[in-house]
């Protein structure tokens, strides 16, 4: 049997890599993105024919946006068996300095988006007997944030407990619902907007001396989709350096 996978944020950065290591697994893959064109370039270089990959242009804020992605999948492939909730933003901010508006809206997108998209392909897994979801937490959640701002890494630390909740909900339907919680990684993102110095003083921090690989996390992420998966759940995995350990 051929899994469909769904990845948010799937056109650029750590989504791009969970994209690419889920379809070149066999896997039909879905890449939702708000920026469509680009999500559209790297199904096309996936598979030009859109027999194993396509684009969706989806806001994770809407809540319809994903029962639109839903109704699509159900349509184009027979449904969805995977859910991959990576599309997030982060801003660099002082404490004080955020804005209500600005801690509403990093809330939207980090935390809300996760939300909905549980309640939706989760009830969409349920019904089918089976399904997978990994959420991309984070280190700032887990440790308070030290290079973000406080409004992400409070999300990240929701995604992490509703990580737990809709894993005590959906586990008698077969589902599972886990998170995994980087640390800073090499990405190009990364090595672009963080200066030189800067990113030598990141270094500094972490135990092992470097930043992590990205595509060991969505090689992670293939293990936790995986169908024989089936006792890892309400689990965050954490790939930091060694900076968080517990």
């Amino acid at each position: 049997m051929t899994r469909t996978a769904l990845v948010t944020g799937a056109s650029r950065g750590l989504g791009e890599c969970i994209a690419r290591r889920l379809h070149g697994a066999g896997y039909r893959v879905a890449l939702a993105d708000v920026r469509l064109d680009d999500a559209q370039r790297l199904a096309d270089e996936l598979d030009p024919s859109g027999a194993s990959a396509l684009a969706l242009e989806l806001d994770v804020r809407e809540k319809a946006d994903f029962e639109r992605a839903r109704d699509l999948l159900q349509q184009q492939w027979g449904g969805c068996d995977i859910l991959v909730n990576n599309a997030g933003v982060s801003k660099v901010a002082a404490l004080m300095d955020i804005s209500p508006e600005d801690f509403d809206a990093s809330m939207a997108v980090n935390l809300r988006g996760t939300f909905v998209a549980c309640q939706v392909f989760g009830a969409h897994f349920a019904s089918r007997g089976f399904g997978r979801i990994v959420n991309i937490a984070s280190l700032a959640g887990q440790n308070g944030g030290t290079a973000t701002g406080g409004h992400y890494a409070a999300a990240k630390g929701g995604v992490a407990t509703l990580t737990k909740v809709f894993a005590r909900e959906l586990a008698p339907a077969g589902v599972t619902v886990n998170s995994i919680s980087p640390g800073p990684l090499d990405l190009p993102v990364v090595r672009e907007t963080v200066a030189p110095e800067r990113l030598e003083q990141i270094l500094k921090t972490i135990p092992v001396g470097r930043l992590g690989d990205p595509d060991y996390v969505a090689d992670s992420v293939l293990l936790l989709v995986a169908d024989n998966a089936t006792s890892v759940t309400g689990a965050c995995w954490d790939i930091n350096g060694g900076l968080f350990m517990r």
